[in-house]
């Protein structure tokens, strides 16, 4: 008994040399050197001394491959290195030692690779650790105190500084509390909780300090729970089975039972150690993982960083992805919607002046209202006597004027045109600024989080390349969840869900098919962790999305995520025809040297074309698939940048056509007349020369990418509408100007010129910012 236990001992020991993660490299490094080393004494004309180095090469690699065959016996499978091990050995037995060198240099490749790429799979929640918060400012009779988190018990009450994390979960015990919940729903957009609302740990404070009354303690509290569920759902996963192991799994056996058979039939051990020699599984060890490495290098190059190859495989297996919204299918962060203008006003000037005031604040929508203002390359006033309440927005002195941007007080006198622009918001899912000049409402800016430009093309393509079930998975409320869902042809759209919704829903999804989960927020760890494939955006994303998951995106582009799919794809199905066509090829040899028609000798050589044969068709992994990403020339690339950049600029235009035709609704006297006179300069003078310089330089030099100019037609026909309804304008103006004024017959009709030119113009730019703008990286 105590001689079987010793026995255990020492192959555990064994196994755990041979599982360090030094090994694989010191092996190469061996099995090359012996290799090159024979080659040149083969060279010199000293064969013995070549058989010598060749025959050292090979015993380097027997002792670490039988101590990876009995790991793997442990786990209870026999993979591809059962058979390497059974090769290793024939080639010694029959003295065939340069074909055992070389065998031992694959299998130190494959292993070397295989290792550095689970090194990078560090599946840990260091990111979660390090948000969470480890103490709590306690108020007690005596003051305030910090306490260690693990101390706070339900009814303490808390004081939550500026920037902090909350420790727990509690209500609001003060006025009003302004929250940045992104860590735990993913939506950019501040919160405001009032006196008695509830507050989840883990939200960041966004505004002021306030007081919180705890309604549980660390271990009870949401954020506690999220990293509880990572660890859980990360455990879960289970282990990927490797391509070459799978085929290894019927390989291995056949091959022994050829053996087998040749020498119980023949007689001679010879031609079983033949057989041996040509089933070495070279496309095994190397064919496949040669495929799969050279999509993980393709991928790489595009800003796909795959963590080992056991992702890239079951990427091009998934059929089922599954997309958080905010920061995967949206930018993340809000943009300018649209500007609307108090009559008598310009919604230029009133972005103007409220990027002027938002220059000095922090807060999320500020930054977008000032970038909106840069981009359309508006000259900012430096403001002065400047103050912020947090939840409110700010005010100030600009250009001789008091005025204020962020959230006013609603009551029933609001003007008409205040409110269609709470209407509108309401419909369009848009926080609104308001502006107001000396006490008085001037304008309003609307945001969102718009759909990425490239999230379209990038779903049709993820559908072409096998992808059969797309769904959303969002903390976002259900009404612009819809939305979103609708605008990219989603299968099903899952809204107001937690954390712990989001690991249930995936794991449903995963009892039906491979399945892939996108996130980019902290939020989303315990869902990447549970899916068969977590995808994190992590150019912008948290950390912790990126190191619950299996793929990261390095860049802020959605489409990439589709590259990846048709990259993993086209490589598994190199790898799986480089392994079958090898074994088939080795099949052959096998029959041929069990009937004695091949010597090991010759077996050898001939294993060795087979060899290079499906190595070299492995390596077509690593071209470029052009199917997959139509190349733009560099001409045309600075053609897109340029009519993009453009778009930026033209967008105060379409504010001006849609402002106009308010104005005619409102009230159809000179002030509007003037507005739309205004409208047709800003179409004559900027829009217009915008849309033939597309037509006749952009639109031929994307034709040879697109296939032809067939691909633009539909934005062909486009530009003529918006032609059309510009010269009808332009006559409707003539018209008012002989009659000396708008006459009812022409209000309905110039109304709906605007209106349909507005909405004409808005979908065109849409359409080409994510068919053609989406093109260029």
């Amino acid at each position: 008994m105590n001689h079987r236990s010793t026995l255990t001992a020492r192959l555990r020991r064994l196994t755990a040399v041979v599982a360090s993660p030094r090994l694989e490299p010191v092996l190469l490094v061996v099995t090359a050197a012996a290799l090159t080393a024979g080659g040149i004494a083969w060279l010199s004309g000293a064969r013995s001394l070549a058989d010598l180095f060749w025959g050292l090469g090979t015993v380097s690699a027997v002792v670490p491959a039988v101590g990876w065959v009995l790991a793997a016996l442990r786990r209870g499978h026999a993979g591809v290195d059962l058979i390497a091990v059974l090769a290793l050995g024939g080639t010694l037995a029959v003295g065939e030692y340069l074909a055992g060198a070389l065998i031992a240099l694959m299998l130190a490749t494959g292993r070397t690779l295989e290792a550095a790429a689970q090194r990078r799979a560090s599946h840990d929640l260091r990111a979660l650790l390090e948000h969470a918060p480890r103490s709590a400012r306690r108020r007690t009779d005596a003051g305030v105190a910090m306490v260690p988190l693990a101390e706070v018990a339900v009814g303490d009450h808390l004081v939550v500084g500026p920037g902090e994390v909350v420790p727990v979960d509690g209500r609001v015990d003060s006025t009003a509390a302004v929250l940045d919940e992104s860590v735990l729903t993913g939506e950019p957009l501040h919160v405001e909780r009032t006196l008695g609302e509830a507050v989840r740990s883990g939200v960041v404070n966004a505004g002021g300090a306030f007081e919180l009354r705890a309604t549980a303690t660390e271990q009870d509290s949401t954020y506690a729970g999220i990293v509880r569920l990572a660890q859980q759902a990360g455990a879960e996963s289970a282990p990927v089975v490797r391509l070459a192991d799978r085929y290894a799994a019927w390989f291995l056996p056949l091959s022994l039972v050829v053996a087998g058979l040749a020498w119980l039939v023949s007689g001679s051990a010879v031609r079983a150690v033949a057989v041996l020699v040509v089933a070495t599984p070279c496309p095994l060890l190397l064919a496949a993982p040669v495929a799969i490495v050279s999509g993980l290098s393709r991928a790489s190059r595009l800003g796909v960083v795959i963590r080992d190859g056991g992702a890239l495989e079951n990427l091009g297996r998934a059929r089922t992805l599954l997309l958080d919204k905010t920061g995967t299918l949206t930018g993340g962060r809000p943009r300018v919607l649209d500007v609307i203008a108090a009559p008598g006003r310009k919604p230029t000037e009133v972005l103007r002046l409220a990027a002027s005031l938002d220059q000095y604040s922090p807060h999320v929508l500020a930054q977008a209202i000032v970038d909106t203002a840069h981009e359309r390359k508006l000259e900012l006033s430096v403001p002065s006597d400047v103050t912020e309440e947090p939840g409110r927005g700010a005010s100030g002195t600009v250009d001789r004027h008091q005025v204020s941007i962020g959230r006013v007080d609603t009551s029933d006198a609001q003007p008409p045109w205040a409110k269609a622009v709470d209407n509108r918001a309401l419909l369009d899912g848009a926080a609104v600024a308001w502006l107001t000049i000396d006490g008085q409402p001037a304008g309003a800016v609307l945001l969102r989080d718009p759909v990425r430009h490239d999230a379209p093309r990038t779903l049709r393509h993820l559908r072409a390349a096998g992808i059969e079930r797309l769904l959303m998975l969002t903390g976002d409320r259900a009404e612009p969840a819809r939305e979103v869902a609708a605008v990219l042809g989603l299968d099903d759209v899952r809204a107001e869900l937690t954390p712990a919704d989001k690991v249930a829903a995936v794991r449903e999804e995963r009892a039906h098919a491979v399945t892939v989960m996108v996130g980019d927020g902290v939020n989303d760890a315990p869902a990447l962790a549970a899916a068969d494939i977590g995808v994190a955006m992590g150019a912008r994303g948290s950390t912790a999305s990126s190191e619950a998951a299996d793929i990261v995106l390095t860049t802020d582009r959605v489409d990439r995520l589709a590259d990846a799919v048709s990259i993993a794809v086209r490589a598994r199905h190199i790898a799986v025809q480089s392994a079958l066509g090898g074994m088939v090829m080795s099949l052959a040899a096998m029959a041929a040297a069990a009937f004695g028609l091949l010597p090991p000798a010759v077996g050898a050589l001939l294993q060795e074309g087979i060899d290079v044969a499906v190595i070299l068709n492995a390596l077509r992994a690593l071209r470029v698939d052009q199917a997959a990403r139509p190349a733009l020339t560099p001409a045309a690339e600075a053609l897109v940048h340029r009519f993009a950049a453009e778009h930026d600029d033209l967008q105060d235009v379409l504010d001006a056509v849609r402002n106009a035709a308010d104005r005619l609704s409102d009230s159809p006297g000179p002030q509007a007349l003037a507005a739309v006179e205004e409208t047709h300069r800003l179409l004559t003078e900027r829009l217009l020369p915008h849309e033939y310089a597309e037509e006749h330089q952009l639109y031929p030099a994307l034709a040879p990418t697109l296939g032809g100019p067939e691909a633009t037609a539909t934005m062909s026909r486009a530009h003529a509408e918006i032609g059309r309804l510009s010269r009808r304008i332009a006559t409707h103006l003539q018209l008012a100007h002989a009659d000396g004024g708008l006459p009812p017959e022409q209000l309905d009709d110039l109304r709906s010129c605007l209106y349909g030119l507005n909405t004409v113009l808005r979908l065109h730019f849409t359409q080409e910012e994510e068919n053609y703008f989406s093109l260029a990286p």
